[in-house]
């Protein structure tokens, strides 16, 4: 079994610079900074307090999911950037698994909110909790923070992963960690591949594509485009054991590195 700071955390690594933006034309800015923004704050507020309200009742989580979908649906429709699914037959197998993204932007919650056909918890970073309208909402339907405060606080954390998964639950999970800071598939923690060990069920790659062009973290302007969000084949991880968490990692990342390619716009 790899150490636990090997599982959450991926190795440490000097990034490097980002490649420039394109110029934005003119007509995005104003779009964005007129228009855009102010939709999409409201939007989330107006989403997030419809969730906080039925999550008084809605102890599943189902009716909150719905709507994320919702909000999901409609930050990408102001984005102007719809999302073709690719290996959809991948996203309707029954039972729960573990599916694991690459990270290349802000817009990639939504992406994945929007295209997955099944309800869903997340794991993603405890900060995000006391976010407004995010937190809470996060709290309310039963999502999954991820304490990396330190390494048994971070175990303890994936063990709840586990369980949710146990419980028939699926389970998405970004492993870098955090956005690309340059576009490119970043070092990978191992527990995404050590929760669907741990579990025995299937790890599913899922390769966003277009979304760090369409908003690029340190960034603020939307640039419209189609985007993809590519499912690939279920990996069995039965009669696997924790031990091979790091080369299951490694596999995956294989993976997306290579479906990336293939799916790129050009």
């Amino acid at each position: 079994m790899p150490a636990a700071t090997e599982i959450l955390e991926p190795e440490e690594h000097v990034p490097a610079e980002p490649p420039p933006r394109p110029h934005v034309p003119f007509i995005f800015k104003l779009l964005t900074y007129c228009v855009q923004l102010p939709l999409l704050c409201l939007s989330t507020a107006f989403f997030g307090s419809i969730s906080l309200l039925t999550g008084l009742w809605d102890k599943d989580g189902r009716q909150q999911h719905a709507i994320a979908r919702v909000w999901a649906g409609t930050l990408l429709r102001l984005a102007f950037s719809p999302v073709e699914i690719i290996g959809a037959e991948h996203l309707r197998a029954a039972g729960p698994a573990v599916y694991a993204s690459n990270h290349l932007s802000y817009y990639d919650t939504p992406v994945l909110f929007a295209s997955l056909p099944f309800q869903f918890r997340i794991l993603a970073k405890a900060p995000l909790w006391r976010i407004p309208f995010i937190g809470w909402y996060l709290n309310r339907s039963g999502q999954v923070p991820i304490d990396q405060s330190s390494a048994r606080a971070g175990v303890t954390s994936l063990g709840r992963g586990v369980k949710t998964l146990k419980s028939g639950m699926p389970m998405v999970i970004f492993p870098e960690g955090g956005r690309a800071a340059t576009g490119q598939l970043q070092p990978m923690a191992a527990g995404a591949a050590w929760m669907a060990i741990k579990a025995q069920v299937p790890l599913v790659p899922l390769t966003i594509v277009g979304t760090y062009e369409l908003l690029p973290i340190h960034h603020i302007v939307l640039w419209p485009r189609k985007l993809k969000l590519v499912a690939g084949t279920p990996i069995d991880t039965v009669g696997m054991s924790t031990k091979d968490s790091e080369a299951l990692t490694e596999r995956l990342r294989r993976v997306i590195i290579a479906t990336t390619h293939a799916n790129s716009f050009g």
